[in-house]
């Protein structure tokens, strides 16, 4: 997703390593020269590739589609890869501002035009690959979805970056130089830990329109209950996430396919559907992109920003990989012994040692490719990553919208049914 997000990606490149670090060093003789930031486009590549191979071949491999609940899958890292990135770029292109008014006043549009993109993509108005119709009950239409998450994350980042800049210490270090940021992330960490663990969440009900159900129905709708009465929990049925977006979003506005269908405690078939026999909060709703797990998104993003004042402040290559690699390793062991404290890594409830494991893990991956791309100059063989990169949104609206998918079912034999399309879904994905 490269447009979401100012993409500004050229900073003054240091001169090159010592052979011993860059056998291929990049080009850069004598004077430090401006130059774009090739590995940040190749990263962005990277996310966009993953996401199609889960989204298209995770029904075919589970195994690499999203965990049902807690637990890590290779789906799991693409949202937060999206929000790092967008958080590095933002470094690049808030180096220097002027108009602070100015700057916020943009920054807003730009996520209010990603917000208003999103809910036009995922709220439900363009349809799957098994119809070509379009429209949307405004009754059911759902708010939250991946765009929307990250305008809200990178909303929150761009304004700690115009608001609160640099500051002037002797010798640059990304603790003390950015200590009101680092200040704003502890606050959302702890304010999505006080709301996840400390909110009391009643017993709640839903109804579903499914006939031949063998629960009570209400004018022809299933009626399913979910006996909680708890606090704490952090479970499918009784968390305080989904109560907060059930309660500001409308429990229609959610979304209805959640992960944690996929569990085996609700026996989900190949077609999809869940039986009557399985636990009533399996045939509920949950939106994974939802309202308090946006805390915790913008974590990530302002995570990833500091990423980019490295990037921006220091000019040499072996020291930025040496920051990018302590910072990430800090976070990484963080983030385990959070997971050893009781908190899961859960993607679906944005959980903040899912947040910390999974940043330190662009941010080694984003080294590896500073490393073979900025620094070794291997460029050329990263050619079509970086491309992808670059035109990220635009394939994005083209696969989210289904555009993509309807240009290759257009073309057909014989019949409208014999199309590329319903011959892999009818040999991989209903198998």
């Amino acid at each position: 997703m490269a447009e979401y997000t100012p993409l500004h990606n050229d900073v003054e490149q240091p001169p090159s390593l010592p052979s011993t670090l860059a056998p291929t060093p990049m080009n850069v003789a004598g004077k430090s020269k401006t130059s774009r930031v090739a590995s940040l486009d190749v990263f962005r590549g990277l996310c966009v590739v993953l996401m199609m191979v889960v989204d298209y071949g995770g029904p075919i491999f589970p195994s690499i589609s999203h965990a049902p609940w807690n637990g890590l899958h290779l789906a799991d890292f693409v949202m937060p890869f999206f929000l790092f990135i967008a958080g590095l770029s933002l470094a690049i292109a808030y180096k220097k501002v002027g108009d602070r008014m100015d700057a916020t006043k943009k920054a807003t549009l730009r996520a209010m035009k990603l917000f208003i993109l999103g809910v036009f993509l995922q709220g439900g108005y363009l349809h799957g690959a098994k119809s070509l119709t379009y429209g949307v009950d405004i009754m059911r239409i759902r708010w939250m979805g991946i765009l929307q998450r990250i305008s809200i994350a990178y909303l929150a980042a761009a304004l700690c970056e115009i608001w609160l800049p640099c500051q002037n210490w002797r010798k640059f270090r990304i603790v003390r130089s950015y200590f009101w940021q680092w200040c704003v992330t502890l606050l959302l960490s702890s304010i999505y830990i006080g709301l996840l663990y400390g909110l009391y969440v009643p017993d709640w009900e839903v109804s579903m329109s499914n006939s031949g159900s063998s629960v009570p129905a209400v004018n022809g709708t299933d009626v399913y209950k979910m006996k909680c009465g708890s606090r704490g929990s952090i479970g499918p049925a009784c968390n305080s996430a989904g109560m907060i977006d059930r309660y500001f979003l409308g429990i229609n506005h959610l979304y209805m396919k959640p992960s944690f269908k996929n569990l085996k405690v609700c026996n989900k078939s190949k077609d999809g559907l869940v039986p009557e026999t399985s636990p009533s909060w399996c045939h509920a709703p949950f939106d994974p992109e939802g309202i308090l797990g946006s805390l915790t998104a913008a974590v990530t993003c302002i995570i990833g920003l500091q990423f980019g004042h490295i990037l921006v402040q220091t000019q040499d290559h072996k020291e930025r990989l040496h920051r990018w690699s302590m910072l990430s390793s800090f976070t990484f062991i963080l983030g385990l012994y959070l997971v050893f404290m009781g908190i899961p890594l859960n993607k679906s409830l944005f959980t903040v040692s899912y947040v910390l494991v999974t940043s330190a893990c662009a941010g080694f991956v984003f080294c590896l490719f500073y490393l073979w791309v900025d620094v070794w100059g291997y460029r050329r063989l990263m050619f079509a990553l970086e491309w992808v990169g670059v035109h990220a949104l635009s394939i994005f609206v083209l696969l989210t919208s289904n555009i993509a998918i309807v240009v290759f079912q257009g073309f057909y034999w014989r019949t409208p049914e014999n199309n590329l399309i319903q011959m892999v879904i009818s040999c991989f994905v209903r198998q």
